[in-house]
């Protein structure tokens, strides 16, 4: 099991570092096709995606259906919805330091240096890594897809169309993007570690006395 379990860990970081490596690679690329195909009407699309794409609509989402789960007694649901916004907070804090540590440039900004600048500055053009958007949405429904994974993977685009928004609309690199997917990952994978993991401990028990 433990085995098991280490092989998954190897399997997940050497694809993560694949994704990372294969996305600096295509920066330029992914910021020419952007700009190769802008027009007004998906411009102003994307700019609605990316409003209500950030943390504050997730957390008002999490919130009120984690008042629900409580109200109508799911212990189980309400520990998923607690460990999404758990997750998205972990995420969002681990981003902001990030960015504050490590300034980036935005695609939008005409600069020959691309990576440095002010450090920990409250100054937007110099916060491209990584995407706070991307890294809060991948952390929120991350935890949903691995508590419910038919679920989760129906709420997959909406990460996806948040990250695209953000590239398109000039904000951020492909990298940065995949980066916070990243982030988002792991965060969701250490809270649902921490909060769900005794409930999935627990049921298995169950069945295994029941059958």
């Amino acid at each position: 099991m433990k085995y098991s379990a280490v092989l998954y860990w190897l399997i997940g970081i050497a694809i993560a570092a694949t994704a990372i490596a294969v996305s600096f690679h295509f920066d330029d690329y992914g910021r020419q096709f952007m700009m190769q195909h802008q027009n007004p009407a998906m411009r102003n699309f994307m700019r609605y995606v990316s409003f209500f794409g950030d943390w504050p609509l997730h957390a008002a989402v999490g919130l009120v259906l984690l008042g629900l789960a409580w109200r109508r007694g799911s212990e189980e649901w309400t520990r998923i919805f607690l460990a999404m916004l758990l997750a998205m907070l972990l995420a969002g804090v681990a981003g902001t330091v990030i960015k504050g540590t490590i300034p980036r440039a935005r695609p939008s900004v005409h600069t020959e240096i691309r990576w440095g600048g002010p450090r920990f500055s409250s100054k937007y053009e110099y916060q491209s890594f990584p995407s706070g958007h991307v890294g809060a949405s991948t952390a929120f429904f991350g935890v949903l897809l691995i508590a419910r994974r038919r679920v989760g993977l129906a709420c997959l685009p909406i990460p996806i169309l948040i990250g695209f928004s953000r590239m398109y609309l000039g904000a951020h690199y492909l990298s940065d993007v995949v980066c916070a997917a990243v982030l988002g990952t792991l965060c969701a994978l250490v809270v649902a570690h921490f909060l769900l993991l005794p409930i999935a401990n627990r049921n298995s028990k169950l069945r295994w006395r029941r059958g």
